[in-house]
């Protein structure tokens, strides 16, 4: 009988049953994708393999297996509202995977499945509990399972286009709107008739009897922009299994928050807010067991929280977190505390963060944004009382859906928590109205989005080019030009004038990867000139990107390639210095520190690290003093090429973005700095001369922007610093020494005397009350103050409202409408004693719209802003007889 039960035997006993049938074990890759601009997050097993089936790439094994870690929460899969509140819906979920590329096919695909999922030594599921499905017109497919197999012919169910359009089948899979897709059949487990829904395909398919629990795709056809369908020459084979699922049939739970994995997280989350496990509180366990899981291995992966992207989903997923734990009487951050139990609980899934820098940088990225969010609630709880005071006091009982909005997309506060709050004093929401401007964002969203491809538009070709570019010194060849695209598309020839993309042969330029920027140059013979202004990678050619100058070039022809040799050099320093400093910044901020991406060009050059706080002054001197420590001592840099575990056997850095094959290329700069990469460097760290840190700027929560130069560019700036410094210590008559004390003495000076600015202002503009009241008009106990003021700012006019109201005895209304010299114009409307009547607020936003601005504020102090200053006159006139009608 299988031994198999536990998540963590189960991963392995896939793996190992692969790897007997001759399949590559691949390690997950990162849940950020590889250089691939069509998605998010990774979401499937297949991602990391996305360029074997897209003609791209070619891996030196045809059969591959994985444990892929994948997220779906934002996109196209979104599967985040449902989490924690059904039995099998995750963010966070590992894809078990087998791939053949032109390697088998249908037949041995199909017998792998049932033979792990039955087999005696496997699984030793009940295959009389398996249902499959099948494309409709998958004959073959039908057969085997039939025939081969001996799968009852009831029990195998075709699917045909169930989604309203050709190919668009629950049982037919494509990559996007182009390219590899074919048709496919999955398996699916049945729990019994005592749970409710049908067999797939039948009106009860929705029900939760039958499960699916496998799928295998069949990669047949590359599918173009006008729907056809053209036969691959090598078809593929694609699957995945849910772990989550299968785990929960072997240990005989229903739910996938029944299975150990989430049995011990949902105990722990438990434990740490201090409430007991039942039926009130374990949904909101279920998305904190759930969505720990997932931003641990999201910051693992280098994502941290921020307002964009990644690291908006990620932001959303904690803070869905800590809200639910709110729910559950949380009093104090807990979030971050369960990650060292994610670690522990997942094993070999997450042994890659198994270190003491990892776990304390993970836990640390995720309790400052637990903390912040904690401010959030606290500021929107402040404004959604303001919005609901605004409410009562004016009669209403119903929240706008677009301030409900504004609170969620501006301040982070959840609609949830805002209908809670508005339920307890009485007020409804316009939940409609909140979904209208949730849908537009959406729109919005989704036509900006990075996250989207045309896979008929990337240039795919078997044609190899041979380069020599490691070999700094060459950086001329001749060639022969074996392909010419324009738009994408192949052609023969192109004239003066015409952009296009030159593949050759022979070529000494390099191609962009690694962070490091492709070759500039010229393409010539004497028939043409081609000024290349970028050099890319497709598959195993380089496409040099430019424009004709002069001539025509035509396939065929031979050619001259010569690569700018001033700017190559230029960024072969700043690519090797980029090492050093990799290697800098973790010796003097933590071994927490990893690149997050970077810019080698021939320019100010910049180098991103996940690191959650600024460098200091003293760090960034370290850092630049350790990098020309490093300069000055000459290490050789030596290239090796050698296997994956031979570099992780040397300490060697990996950048997680990049893609790297069986046999990588190890870049050494003596023991201190040992990394993986493709890209050029100098010969000895010499050669780079001087390194200068510019600055340290924040892009993200937890991410780090180092600018840099080095070589002759250091050098300039260094001169320049220089040149400043004098030219201050001229200007200030002061030493070197003295100059900042110099500068604060300043500033202290500038500070009183605008100080002193202020309060003079401040005493022209009280001047001016005794008028303004003389222009009171009273009705009743009130006072109205219409009136047109000049040259007061904010401060000045807040202090005359205030002045005026305490100087008159009764109820009033003032609305200053001020103008200066600069044409800046401001209202102000100020209400005492009479808010249960008149909403300053609402005053001032519709006086300000029609004078062509905007306002708002309280209900006793609000301002605005106008443009229509010749309105002005006639607009109060009108505001001052409206006010009258309601005293």
């Amino acid at each position: 009988m299988s031994s198999l039960k536990s998540v963590a035997e189960i991963r392995r006993g896939y793996l190992d049953y692969f790897a007997r049938q001759g399949h590559q074990v691949v390690d997950s890759s990162s849940l950020v994708p590889e250089n691939d601009p069509t998605l998010l997050f990774i979401n499937a097993g297949m991602n990391q393999f996305k360029n074997v089936f897209l003609g791209l790439e070619k891996r030196a094994y045809k059969r591959a297996t994985t444990a892929q870690r994948c997220v779906r929460a934002g996109g196209k899969h979104n599967d985040l509202e449902n989490v924690g509140f059904t039995a099998r819906h995750h963010t966070f979920f590992e894809m078990m995977g087998n791939f053949s590329f032109g390697d088998y096919f249908k037949h041995e695909a199909i017998r792998f499945a049932w033979e792990f999922l039955t087999g005696k030594d496997n699984l030793a599921l009940d295959p009389n509990r398996l249902t499959v499905t099948v494309y409709e017109t998958d004959d073959e497919a039908y057969n085997i399972w039939a025939n081969e197999i001996g799968v009852p012919k009831e029990r195998i169910i075709r699917i045909g286009d169930n989604k309203g359009a050709p190919y668009a089948s629950d049982n037919f899979w494509q990559m996007a709107d182009t390219g590899p897709c074919g048709p496919s059949t999955e398996i699916f487990y049945d729990h019994g008739p005592e749970v409710w829904g049908g067999p797939p395909g039948s009106p009860e398919e929705d029900g939760d009897r039958f499960i699916e629990i496998w799928n295998i795709v069949f990669m047949q056809f590359n599918r173009h922009e006008d729907g056809t369908m053209e036969r691959l020459t090598h078809p593929c084979i694609d699957t995945g299994m849910g772990i989550e699922r299968v785990a929960a049939i072997k240990q005989g739970v229903f739910s996938n928050y029944d299975i150990d994995v989430f049995k011990f997280l949902i105990k722990r989350a438990a434990e740490v807010i201090g409430i007991e496990i039942n039926p009130q509180t374990r949904k909101s366990l279920n998305v904190i067991a759930d969505h720990i899981r997932a931003c641990t291995f999201l910051v693992g992966d280098g994502v941290v929280p921020s307002n964009e992207g990644r690291g908006y989903v990620l932001r959303r997923i904690i803070r869905r977190a800590v809200r639910h734990g709110y729910l559950l009487g949380a009093k104090q951050a807990f979030f971050h505390k369960l990650v060292d139990n994610v670690i522990d609980v997942m094993e070999d899934a997450a042994a890659y963060l198994d270190t003491p820098a990892k776990r304390a940088f993970i836990t640390k990225i995720l309790r400052l944004e637990e903390e912040q969010f904690t401010r959030t609630i606290e500021r929107g709880t402040n404004l959604l009382n303001d919005e609901i005071a605004n409410l009562k006091a004016s009669g209403k009982q119903e929240l706008a859906g677009n301030v409900a909005f504004t609170l969620l997309d501006t301040y982070g506060f959840p609609l949830d928590i805002t209908v809670d709050m508005c339920k307890e004093q009485g007020i409804t929401v316009d939940v409609a109205g909140f979904e209208v401007c949730m849908e537009e964002q959406r729109k919005l969203a989704k036509a900006a989005s990075k996250f989207k491809a045309n896979y008929g538009e990337v240039i795919k070709t078997d044609l190899v080019t041979a380069y020599d570019f490691y070999n700094n010194s060459s950086l001329q060849s001749v060639g022969k030009v074996t392909a010419i695209y324009q738009n994408g598309k192949e052609v023969e020839a192109v004239s003066s004038g015409d952009e296009a993309v030159i593949i050759t042969d022979i070529s000494p330029f390099y191609g962009e990867s690694g962070g490091q920027v492709g070759d500039t140059g010229t393409i010539k013979n004497d028939e043409f000139i081609f000024d290349v202004t970028d050099t890319q990678k497709y598959a195993l050619a380089l496409g040099h990107h430019g424009n004709v100058v002069a001539g025509q070039v035509k396939v065929g022809d031979l050619v001259d390639l010569e690569v700018d040799a001033a700017r190559r050099k230029a960024i072969v320093l700043h690519h090797s210095v980029t090492h050093l400093l990799h290697a800098a910044v973790r010796e003097v901020l933590g071994e927490h520190v990893h690149q997050k991406g970077s810019l080698n060009t021939y320019g100010v050059s910049r180098f991103d690290i996940s690191h959650p706080e600024a460098l200091t002054l003293g760090q960034m001197q370290q850092v630049e003093a350790l990098v020309n420590q490093h300069i000055r001592a000459n290490h050789p840099v030596v290239v090796k090429e050698m296997t994956m575990d031979q570099a992780k056997a040397l300490g060697a850095q990996a950048l997680f973005t990049e893609k790297y094959g069986d046999v990588v290329r190890v870049v050494m700069m003596s023991e201190w700095s040992i990394e993986l990469c493709g890209g050029l460097h100098v010969a000895s760290t010499g050669e780079i001369g001087l390194f200068k840190l510019l600055s340290d700027a924040g892009i993200a929560a937890g991410v780090r922007r180092l600018e840099y130069v080095a070589g002759d560019l250091a050098v300039q700036y260094m001169q320049e610093d220089t040149k400043l410094i004098r030219q201050l210590t001229e200007v200030a008559v002061k030493p070197r020494g003295e100059l900042v004390d110099s500068v604060l003495v300043s500033q202290s000076k500038i500070k009183e005397l605008e100080k002193a600015l202020d309060n003079l202002k401040q005493e022209l503009a009280l001047q001016q009350v005794n008028s303004l009241l003389a222009a009171s008009e009273k009705v009743g106990d009130t006072d109205l103050v219409f009136v047109e003021v000049k040259n007061l700012d904010v401060k000045g006019l807040k202090a005359v409202a205030a002045d005026m109201a305490n100087r008159v005895a009764g109820n009033a209304v003032f609305v200053l409408a001020n103008t200066n010299d600069q044409g800046s114009h401001n209202l102000l409307v100020q209400v005492k004693g009479l808010t249960d009547k008149i909403n300053a607020g609402n005053l001032v936003r519709e006086l300000a719209g029609k004078l062509g601005g905007k306002g708002g504020g309280k209900p006793e102090q609000a301002m605005g802003s106008y443009t229509e200053q010749d309105k002005v006159a006639a607009e109060l006139e009108n505001c001052k007889a409206y006010v009258k009608t309601l005293l």
